[in-house]
């Protein structure tokens, strides 16, 4: 994957929303708080938790764009920390997507309190191992990316 594409792109959305909305500071917590609830709607989506009911998981485009939602804040708390990164270690698959959104949630918590360049890194990891988990590949979750990407920034032109 190309992550300084992906971590240029994110600089250039984050910039104009820093500007456009008068902000100072690098808004660590919001960011990290942001990717918590982004985390949630993904679970909902994948209803992968939802042992008593009977529905399946939402479309598999509705759940690869509630995907990159958290891959747009991961970047974005790179940036403000400044670990950009060309690249981060491959991953696998946990047993069930359950077991990696639980792995993931503690590991947001603990770089929310040790805030080091190794946590970021294994942050990273889980998080694309849950995408693997959850079926996506480098190449749709890069090609996610950039469109919802280009909908953040139409987002702004319209005064989101």
């Amino acid at each position: 994957m190309n992550w300084t594409t992906l971590f240029d792109r994110q600089r250039e959305l984050d910039e104009r929303i820093k500007a456009q909305h008068g902000l100072s500071g690098n808004q660590f917590d919001e960011r990290l708080l942001a990717l918590l609830v982004e985390l949630g709607e993904l679970a909902n989506e994948t209803r992968s938790f939802k042992f008593w009911s009977k529905k399946g998981p939402s479309p598999q485009d509705v759940i690869l764009e509630e995907y990159v939602d958290g891959i747009h804040f991961l970047l974005s708390l790179g940036l403000a920390l400044g670990y950009e990164r060309d690249a981060f270690p491959a991953g696998s698959s946990y047993l069930d997507a359950t077991d990696a959104f639980l792995v993931f949630y503690r590991k947001v918590t603990n770089f929310g309190l040790s805030k080091t360049e190794a946590m970021y890194e294994t942050l990273m990891a889980a998080y694309l191992e849950l995408g693997y988990t959850l079926g996506f590949n480098e190449q749709l979750i890069l090609l996610a990316y950039m469109n919802k990407n280009e909908v953040n920034h139409e987002r702004q032109n319209q005064g989101y």
